[in-house]
Parts: structure tokens; sequence; C-alpha cells
């Protein structure tokens, strides 16, 4: 991630009222402590080593992340960290080889928010390192349905940011409802049909530090971080890129 992007990211942050909401890119408010067995398709997307935004292991060769992570950098600044709990040691080390980024995505509106990273080589399976599946096209979650998110950063708006992997506990939001709720903003930005929502009516979800980790309901993968207005405010749900209806992408680009 160079300069320009931290800027962007720090600015927009501290501006929900903008015409674009705030990226998330990391932060777990509300949850605990995790081991990454309990997580191992968890992965931590770094620049020039140290870690920008979470991934997934969709494959031994792909994994995915949010586009705003992997958007302006070339591919061979980038590496995944797998199989640690924690974002700055220990696991393996994975280059990236070539960034798929959807070449629909706006970063003005923040739709088709999704990359798929091909690695110079295999994660290594085991214990701590494993793919997760992905829902099928037509296979939605549904209102109410428990899910969950993971990644590192900090541990409230505005705090510092654990080593450790973090994971709290959400329940997906319909479409019309979350739609609802970011009409009571100024910008009164679209959800569109690339995005679902989660949350708990506040005090969790995930926010700045964490954006392209996964969302995982049913034992699927349904959601990429994304973006949001703040970090667990009632008023406001956490916005996930739809693996779902990103589905044929995502098929394309990793055969997955």
């Amino acid at each position: 991630m160079n300069i320009a992007i931290v800027v962007l990211f720090v600015a927009v942050v501290g501006t929900a009222n903008a015409l674009f909401p705030p990226k998330l890119d990391g932060r777990i408010v509300g949850g605990e402590s995790v081991d990454i067995e309990d997580f191992p398709h968890q992965l931590s997307l770094q620049y020039y080593g140290s870690h920008i935004c979470g991934a997934s292991i969709i494959s031994g060769k792909f994994a995915l992340t949010a586009a705003h992570c992997t958007d302006g950098n070339p591919a061979n600044v980038l590496s995944v960290r797998a199989g640690s709990s924690f974002q700055g040691s220990g696991g393996q080390v994975v280059k990236v080889l070539k960034i798929h980024q959807h070449p629909k995505y706006n970063k003005n509106t923040v739709d088709f928010d999704i990359s798929v990273l091909e690695l110079q080589s295999e994660i290594k399976m085991g214990a701590g390192a494993s793919a997760i599946p992905l829902p099928e096209a037509g296979e939605k979650s549904k209102e109410g349905d428990d899910a969950v998110v993971s990644g590192w950063g900090a541990l409230s708006e505005g705090g510092s940011s654990p080593s450790l992997l973090q994971a709290v506990h959400l329940k997906m939001i319909g479409h019309d409802s979350c739609q609802h709720d970011y009409n009571q903003s100024p910008s009164r930005p679209e959800i569109s049909d690339r995005m679902i929502c989660a949350g708990v009516g506040g005090g969790k979800d995930a926010c700045q530090g964490d954006s392209g980790g996964p969302l995982i309901s049913n034992g699927k993968q349904v959601g990429v971080v994304s973006w949001g207005f703040g970090c667990a405010r009632p008023e406001y749900p956490g916005i996930y890129s739809s693996v779902e209806n990103l589905r044929a992408f995502i098929k394309e680009k990793s055969g997955v």
C-alpha cells in the first residue's frame, strides 16, 4: 500500500459523511482472541512484509481479498502469511504472483469490491492452513443466520491493534433492512446486489485494518470485509462483498 492510499484511508475514516463510505480494512471490535487452527482459512495480506488487510485461502494457489486492498498495488509488493495466529510472525509467507481485481470495482461506491490473488507457490496445508468452502451460485445466506468475521486490527474505533488474531460473532442482516439503515445518513449510499450486511445492533463489528477478511456463515465464506460507517455503531451494520453474487468472477479467475 503506497503512502497516498494510507492518507486516503485516514481522511475517509475521519469523514463519515463523505460522498463515499469509509473502507473497513481490518479491525475487530467486541470480539476475542482466537487460534489460527480454529480459523485456518485466515490470511494476513502484507505489503512489503507489513499487514495491511485480511484475506482467505480458497485453494492452495489462490486467495480472496477486497479490491480496495489491492487497488493501485503491483503484485510484487504483496504477500500472504498463512498458518499463524500472529500477523507479524510464524506460519508461512507466500508471495503474490498476480492480482485479479474485479474490472468493475468502483472506489467511489465500493461496488464489486473483490480481488482474487494468484500465489507464486502453493500454501502448505495443515492444521493451521486450509481452504474455506465457498457458496455455490444461488446459495444465499438468510437474515438472522449466525456469522463470524475474523482479522487483526484495533480493538475499538481509533484504538490500538493486537498482534493476535481476533474474531467476533454477528448475525446476517437483510438487504432491505441494511439499505434502510444507511438511508439515514446524509450521503445515503447504495447497498448494491454485490453487498451483504452483518451486525448485532452495535458493539461488535469489523473495521479499519481488516478489509478483505472473511465473513463465514453455515461453514462457508459468504462475504469479504468491505466498508461501513465507523466501527460497531448501532445504526450502521458492516458491509461485505457478496461471495455468492460475485461467484462467477471468482471461479473464472481461480477455478474454485
